[in-house]
């Protein structure tokens, strides 16, 4: 049994990549009480978009739903290194809503398995806690040719001691 949410990280052999910087005029993530929004996170890595269009399946020159559902999970682990900026990964109690936007080419319905990609990242790493309301919405176009972007409300400790123990 891990006794923090860092360790679980450990555990799972998962790093935080650092806060991707915004693109425009706003911040990674605010607390307001004890919730913190996260603003939309894209899958950048080191600093860099990688993957780039809209999500289809068996058409050429497009993002496989499968590439698709990986970004998705990079943007979790994005939105997290956001939390973990601004209160600390460990204060945080249970993510409590994800929000993720597929850049969806015509007639592609797939979003609710592409933001899985993120769903279930967040079960790994949190468990019970990691269960959330979501919803997964495909979109005409993203910033800077992203193929998903996923936002996070997290729910966050009040107290200096932290979240509940994880187990």
């Amino acid at each position: 049994m891990v006794a923090t949410w860092t360790e679980r990280l450990g555990e799972l052999g998962i790093a935080l990549p650092g806060v991707v910087a915004p693109v425009a005029s706003y911040v990674p993530a605010v607390r307001t009480g004890n919730l913190v929004y996260t603003a939309g996170q894209v899958p950048v890595i080191d600093g860099r978009l990688d993957v780039r269009g809209k999500v289809s399946e068996g058409a050429e020159g497009v993002v496989t739903p499968e590439a698709a559902t990986a970004a998705a999970r990079q943007c979790a682990l994005n939105a997290l290194a956001a939390v973990d900026a601004l209160v600390g990964l460990d204060s945080i109690v249970r993510i409590v809503k994800v929000v993720g936007f597929v850049a969806s080419a015509p007639g592609f319905t797939g979003q609710p398995q592409v933001i899985n990609g993120a769903s279930d990242l967040l079960g790994e790493i949190f468990g019970e806690a990691g269960a959330h309301a979501r919803s997964a919405v495909g979109v005409s176009e993203l910033p800077l040719g992203a193929p998903v972007e996923v936002e996070l409300i997290v729910e966050v400790s009040t107290t200096e001691a932290g979240a509940a123990e994880v187990s």
